[in-house]
């Protein structure tokens, strides 16, 4: 038994040896090498770019106040729609003392010319009854009293701007009422009850109350790598993606370019803006976020094969083309022209047919990648 025991061992010893020596053999023989093969294809082909950028309205409207106070009232909140001319807050004068006293002061002297002109005006009207001054110089001093009427008026409808904002002739016309100057939406109120606010003059811009504009006239604004944008020409539709509202697009038309470049992280750019077709019910906030796909050049209906299968040489193209079968599959390497490329696909000009079958990439087994 021990001798049999003995032969089983060594006959299991023999097999293993051996199957790991076919084992190895077989892993040292060169394996063929198995290639994808495509077909040119009729394609149409689009070179496209996307460009980041943003949604915003053409024109944002800052709404300032007329006169310096303090804000008494807010009637309205972003994102309400105003007309032209309808109010938006309320302000509070705080009147500058120095425009205070000259207007008290113009006051008390119309009064003053207003008393004159009375005293004058009685004393020529006696003589006028007794005839003994002419219609002419009636007429002047009957002037005169008008005049100072006038005047009068005048100062105190001053003195009640300069104290009060408005006065009872233009009452309409406030200006301690903050009006819009567009029709559209408000974006922003950066202010609030009981903020002091100043009007808009030659030292400063003055404190703004509200921005309006108007969303049914909004831009694509982006910027766009100098290598591309030599093939942009005005007009050229773009598709304007945004992804907050669920991928939906819209049309834009592009209608600026810069003339100037600007430095974006260490690459020259160039702005653009581009009108966007936005629908009545199409509700879009400033300030999204938005891709725009520009086709930059197009072919229709041309040979086609993937960019994989091109070998570079200089400045020549090649492909391999399948010739037979014979003890494995054989190629031959042949110059093509080519065209327009859509980063996949790429136009083949001269060299190929559609019946040809060209090599791609070596195709990769599970083992191997291993």
């Amino acid at each position: 038994m021990k001798k049999y025991g003995k032969v089983i061992i060594a006959a299991i010893i023999a097999m293993i040896f051996i199957g790991t020596f076919v084992f190895l053999w077989q892993k040292s023989q060169p394996k063929e090498v198995v290639y994808n093969e495509f077909t040119p294809a009729v394609n149409d082909l689009r070179k496209t770019t996307i460009i980041t950028g943003k949604i915003e309205p053409r024109n944002e409207v800052y709404v300032k106040p007329q006169i310096s106070g303090i804000i008494t009232e807010i009637l309205k909140e972003a994102g309400d729609y105003v007309q032209q001319g309808e109010v938006i807050a309320k302000v509070k004068v705080i009147p500058d003392m120095g425009s205070l006293s000259s207007a008290e002061a113009r006051v008390r002297l119309a009064d003053i010319n207003l008393q004159q002109a009375k005293v004058d005006y009685d004393r020529e009207k006696n003589l006028y009854e007794q005839k003994l001054v002419s219609a002419d110089e009636f007429d002047k001093v009957s002037q005169q009293l008008r005049q100072a009427k006038h005047e009068l008026g005048a100062a105190q409808d001053a003195l009640q701007v300069v104290r009060d904002g408005f006065s009872k002739s233009n009452a309409s016309a406030s200006s301690t009422l903050i009006r819009s100057t567009i029709s559209g939406v408000i974006l922003d109120i950066p202010v609030k009850v009981g903020n002091s606010v100043i009007n808009s003059n030659t030292f400063n811009d003055g404190t703004t109350i509200a921005t309006v504009a108007n969303m049914s006239d909004l831009i694509f604004r982006g910027n766009i790598d100098e290598t591309e944008v030599g093939q942009l020409t005005m007009g050229i539709p773009m598709k304007i993606t945004i992804g907050a509202l669920q991928d939906m697009s819209f049309d834009a038309a592009l209608e600026y370019i810069s003339p100037k470049a600007i430095e974006n992280n260490g690459a020259n750019q160039f702005e653009l803006k581009a009108a966007v077709k936005v629908g009545k019910n199409d509700k879009i906030r400033s300030g999204y976020s938005a891709n725009a796909e520009i086709v930059l050049a197009s072919v229709d209906k041309v040979l086609t094969i993937p960019e994989s299968t091109l070998e570079f040489s200089g400045d020549s193209t090649f492909v391999y083309v399948f010739t037979d079968s014979v003890n494995g599959k054989h190629y031959e390497r042949r110059p093509v022209e080519t065209g327009l490329s859509d980063g996949v696909n790429i136009e083949v000009k001269k060299g190929l047919n559609s019946k040809d079958k060209v090599r791609g990439p070596e195709v990769i087994t599970e083992e191997e990648e291993d």
